[in-house]
């Protein structure tokens, strides 16, 4: 082996050796497992359950009993009590649940009052995730409702695209435009499209598409019919007023003919009984 190499790997080695280990009066010690490490230091995201391991040393000839505790962080040991014989290391894994930015130790107590510590150190991470749903999509007329729901980690700035068809083709084309709101995380806002030009008689389909920075995309549809109701009700109107003189004109024809009849003259009951 080349000597700088021998250097570096003895250099190494010295400074791993160096690692600062919380030693307790009667021999015995602990650290994190594997060597190296003066504290524990674990990240995820929040309520992620995260594991690890301690170490506690004997080098005592006599064997000790230790009690492992959190301290600041609420810790859960494999094996909270641990009997450790003389000249033999224990390793007793144990979990921590991220739940924010924090710190604290692990505490080491023997059947003496004998005390050691190690720090820990906890980061609850957010993974930034962008997301969004589209909901309640109704047409009203001359406008359209929805909701916007941010179903991810980042505040998101939307863009907005409608498209209407209808029975003889396409009838609404918007194309994607920012919105001038900001959705905070898990936030829901009702918003309004206009459309006052919709069809006056037509059935149609909207299609919303919300798109913001992160790839947060999402679709949603509605649709609608269009009937001029008030032209509806002057037809019916119309009609029905140009049907009654029509009514009376025939009602006038029969009186005259039954008039007309002499006294004498047969009429034949159909379906009568005698």
């Amino acid at each position: 082996m080349p000597t700088a190499a021998r250097v570096l790997l003895v250099s190494l080695l010295l400074v791993l050796g160096a690692a600062p280990v919380a030693v307790a009066a009667d021999g015995w010690s602990v650290a994190p497992s594997g060597g190296g490490r003066p504290s524990f230091y674990a990240e995820g995201a929040p309520g992620a359950v995260l594991q690890d391991v301690v170490s506690v040393t004997n080098r005592s000839s006599r064997a000790v009993t230790v009690r492992l505790s959190g301290s600041g962080v609420s810790v859960v040991f494999a094996k909270s009590r641990v009997r450790v014989p003389g000249r033999t290391r224990a390793d007793v894994p144990f979990t921590v649940r991220a739940s924010g930015d924090r710190g604290g130790e692990i505490v080491a107590r023997d059947q003496d009052g004998h005390r050691a510590t190690v720090p820990i150190r906890l980061r609850a991470g957010v993974a930034a995730l962008s997301a969004l749903t589209v909901e309640h999509v109704v047409v009203h007329g001359d406008r359209i409702t929805y909701d916007l729901v941010n179903r991810g980690t980042t505040a998101l700035v939307p863009r907005l695209a409608v498209r209407a068809d209808g029975l003889f083709g396409r009838v609404l084309d918007r194309a994607p435009r920012t919105l001038p709101v900001r959705l905070a995380p898990g936030r829901r806002l009702r918003l309004t499209e206009p459309w006052r030009g919709h069809p006056a008689l037509d059935a149609v389909d909207v299609r919303l598409t919300v798109t913001a920075d992160g790839g947060a995309r999402d679709t949603a549809t509605a649709s609608a019919r269009f009937v001029p109701w008030g032209a509806v009700a002057g037809v019916a109107g119309a009609v029905a007023a140009g049907g009654a003189p029509l009514l009376v004109r025939r009602r006038r024809r029969r009186t005259s003919e039954f008039a007309s009849r002499s006294p004498d003259a047969e009429v034949e009951l159909t379906g009568a009984v005698a």
